[in-house]
């Protein structure tokens, strides 16, 4: 018996050290401010730093709730030229119009597949689907998250050769992908990340949008 019991400590002793040594690995979990590269991996700033990846995005939220698409959202290091939401007015584009929906991926879609209407902003966000990345117009929901994150993913972006986040009034306004509900015939809201205020404006007016990806496992 005392044979056995001599046995099994010693193979509790490997078990635990086999632990121990796991203790010193990287901790891989999303978190904001990583870094979203090219190739689809998601990295801390200092791993990108090391490393030979091109950056393109910035974790800006990651995603506790099961009911929610996705590990997180990672925002593009740049912001797409001012442009129209559709170029022009009169047909609806069949977005949701619901201010607090994190659909802007499904929004975007619409906005291009829409039949009678184009949409000059949604075919070059389209354009930017590159490298494994889908991006696409974030959601006024999806723009409250990222104005929540706006100081802290600001010098990641900068880090990153990205252009920051602004603050100054008169640049703060971004498309959003979803419509003014009861008037999507004509109008979209826009989102300030500034205040975070929103506004109504026709889809026809030119602006610029910050796209945002979906990160999957």
């Amino acid at each position: 018996m005392r044979k056995y019991i001599i046995s099994y400590m010693a193979l509790f002793a490997v078990i635990f050290t086999a632990c121990d040594a796991h203790k010193d690995f990287p901790d891989n979990s999303l978190s904001i401010g990583h870094i979203l590269c090219t190739n689809g991996q998601t990295m801390s700033y200092d791993a990108y730093r090391q490393s030979d990846h091109e950056a393109i995005a910035i974790v800006f939220y990651v995603n506790h709730e099961s009911s929610v698409e996705g590990q997180g959202y990672a925002v593009y290091l740049w912001d797409v030229e001012p442009l129209a939401f559709a170029d022009s007015t009169g047909t609806a584009q069949n977005t949701s119009a619901d201010t607090e929906a994190l659909d802007g991926n499904v929004n975007t879609y619409s906005m291009y597949v829409g039949k009678g209407v184009g949409s000059p902003l949604a075919l070059k966000v389209f354009d930017l689907w590159c490298f494994g990345q889908s991006a696409y117009i974030p959601s006024i929901a999806q723009m409250r998250l990222l104005k929540s994150a706006k100081n802290v993913i600001n010098p990641y972006i900068i880090g990153c050769g990205g252009t920051p986040l602004p603050d100054e009034a008169d640049v703060c306004w971004y498309w959003t992908s979803t419509e003014v509900k009861g008037q999507e015939n004509d109008k979209a809201w826009l989102y300030s990340l500034q205040s975070g205020t929103i506004q109504e404006t026709p889809k026809s007016h030119s602006y610029i949008s910050r796209p945002i990806v979906t990160i999957n496992n």
